[in-house]
């Protein structure tokens, strides 16, 4: 079709230039050079449009994007509330007389007959009517009990439960016996120390008056890690918590050439190593078993030092 005869169906423009004769009644109509010039016009007002369509395309993803970072800031400072709601919760419940973590050593030379000695000699402790008299007999009327097994990496598998009669005791006694067994090869305590003081000890769901942290093995801290064992145990006793400990001394201590030389008449070298490198914090003590048979022995009286805090001062004094 020549291009004088040409319609182009653009409505509302009344004159264009470049030789452009005349719109009329919604149609354009060219000729000659003008012609050419409307082609060119055409092709860049086809080229802007799909220009203008790309722009628009970019916009909206520009703008959803927009609504997405802001709904992920909004996201973020939700879950910041959120965690400070779970930590100012962490202080809401009735204030207790003490908040106890009881880790316990799982380490390779921690075979199956030792781990079921532990476990039970915690259970029976928590059965024990001295003890169920000496944690509900505080000012508060009960306690916090938490459980951590530790090897390679430590593992918080008795989150903190409240203990404040009884049934709640025994509850907890039948919680240590039906943990799954738990194993590591290393005896990493400046690990557990470590997880204690940046993980279990700021989550305490309540107020307490002590904090204690009561640390069991057969051996020193063989793990080589980042940091001094002193440097966290400080930080915790910084942090207003008490560090007692309880090794369980064998004929032939594990990686016994970490440990102090042996004194004549003076103590065993592993519980001279709680005492130089775990002990710590006010009214701390070391209270050692004379291996896996008297843990049982040793748990229960620590229990009962422990939630009794004039006992546990007259004992720390003694102990020194």
């Amino acid at each position: 079709m020549p291009c004088d005869r040409r319609v182009a169906t653009q409505r509302g423009i009344e004159h264009i230039g470049f030789g452009v004769w005349t719109i009329s009644d919604g149609s354009l109509r060219a000729s000659g050079f003008a012609c050419r010039k409307l082609s060119v016009f055409a092709r860049l007002h086809s080229i802007a449009a799909v220009a203008l369509r790309s722009c628009r395309r970019e916009f909206r993803i520009l703008n959803l994007l927009k609504q997405i970072r802001a709904a992920i800031a909004a996201l973020v400072v939700a879950v910041g509330i959120g965690f400070s709601f779970a930590s100012a919760g962490a202080q809401e419940g009735p204030p207790v007389d003490t908040a106890l973590v009881v880790s316990v050593d799982v380490s390779n030379s921690v075979d199956d007959a030792r781990y079921r000695l532990q476990m039970e000699g915690i259970a029976k402790a928590l059965e024990d009517p001295g003890v169920i008299e000496a944690i509900t007999g505080g000012s508060q009327g009960g306690i916090l009990f938490s459980m951590v097994t530790w090897a390679d990496t430590p593992s918080f598998v008795i989150p903190w439960i409240r203990i404040a009669n009884k049934g709640d005791a025994l509850a907890a006694a039948k919680r240590v016996r039906n943990l799954p067994r738990q194993g590591g090869e290393f005896t990493c305590m400046t690990r557990m120390l470590r997880s204690a003081n940046d993980k279990i000890v700021p989550q305490i769901p309540a107020k307490a008056s002590r904090i204690i942290i009561d640390v069991s093995g057969d051996g020193p801290d063989n793990c080589n890690a980042d940091e001094p064992i002193e440097k966290v145990r400080n930080e915790l006793v910084s942090n207003g918590v008490t560090i007692n400990g309880l090794p369980i001394l064998l004929d032939t201590p594990e990686d016994s050439a970490l440990l102090p030389k042996a004194v004549p008449g003076g103590r065993p070298p592993l519980e001279q190593w709680y005492r130089d490198h775990v002990m710590g914090g006010p009214s701390s003590f070391v209270l050692p078993a004379q291996g896996y048979g008297d843990f049982e022995r040793a748990i229960r009286q620590k229990f009962v030092i422990e939630v009794s805090s004039l006992t546990s001062m007259k004992y720390s004094t003694a102990n020194r």
